[in-house]
């Protein structure tokens, strides 16, 4: 059995690692509040985007018989996928499950694909399953601006236009609540507008015409779009690690009430053989 000396030693080092465990729970539930704060705020900017892409769309006849580039239907020959991970680990199985969610949707592709790569844990996990990466961001940091994004969208857009690739989807992780994130991809281009109702796509005047309109609005519309998939992964990430450091700090918690009862037995087991021994002493001395 081991001596007091050296369970104790195991107390004091696991009570260390349940102190550092508990900053960075805290650390995290701060840095998620915030996150989600950034989520919300930049909703409506996205939403109404969606929704005037969509009433400009509804009208049909503003548009002519052009197709914006970014929105035509063409036959798929390459696919590309933004694919949005964390830089750091300590976030449960939130990278492990994003990685197998993209895993899954490129086992499922019978066409050449290639991608763009936020986040170091998305870099290891192309080089490991040999995707072609286009594109790599890192170290986005924790409070990406709009304009963080432009590289990566201007990159998108432009082989987009071009021909490069034929579709575009963008995989990241949703944040539904503090306790759930669900991996998602989703199509980012063409550009699949809306719907609106009828009563609510008329009365509109676009200047200087709907064509125009659109020319400025689906690019950053795009923008937009890749921005918002950080924002949720960012939350994402801060939610699970604050989870997974407190479910850290209860396993320590636990572990050092179960060695202080494994040192107060041995403690006790020690008392108990000095007791007998000097029981034992005395009793020789008396026979």
């Amino acid at each position: 059995m081991a001596n007091i000396r050296t369970i104790r030693n195991r107390i004091r080092s696991v009570q260390n690692t349940a102190k550092v465990t508990r900053a960075m729970e805290m650390i995290a539930a701060s840095k998620m509040r915030r996150s989600q704060q950034r989520l919300t705020d930049s909703r409506p900017y996205a939403d109404t985007i969606s929704q005037i892409i969509g009433h400009i769309t509804a009208q049909s006849g503003d548009l002519g018989d052009d197709v914006h580039p970014l929105m035509e239907q063409r036959e798929v020959r390459k696919i590309r996928v933004v694919h949005i991970t964390p830089d750091r680990g300590l976030c449960g199985g939130l990278n492990g499950n994003l990685n197998r969610n993209l895993g899954r949707f490129v086992a499922g592709l019978e066409l050449p694909l290639d991608s763009v790569i936020v986040g170091r844990k998305g870099r290891d996990f192309a080089s490991r399953s040999g995707i072609e990466v286009r594109s790599l961001v890192m170290d986005i940091g924790d409070t990406p601006t709009l304009s963080d994004t432009q590289d990566i969208s201007e990159v998108v857009i432009e082989d987009y236009r071009s021909g490069k690739v034929d579709e575009v989807y963008v995989s990241y992780s949703k944040f539904m609540s503090t306790v759930l994130q669900v991996p998602t991809i989703k199509k980012l281009l063409p550009v699949e507008p809306i719907e609106v109702e009828d009563g609510n796509n008329s009365g509109y005047i676009y200047e200087p015409n709907a064509n125009q309109v659109l020319d400025s609005l689906l690019p950053k519309f795009v923008e937009v779009q890749i921005y918002q998939a950080i924002l949720e992964n960012i939350g994402s990430e801060h939610s699970a690690r604050m989870v997974a450091m407190s479910s850290a700090t209860d396993s320590a918690n636990e572990m050092i009430q179960d060695l202080t009862l494994l040192m107060n037995k041995v403690r006790q087991a020690s008392i108990t053989t000095e007791l007998l021994d000097i029981v034992g002493g005395v009793a020789a001395l008396e026979g």
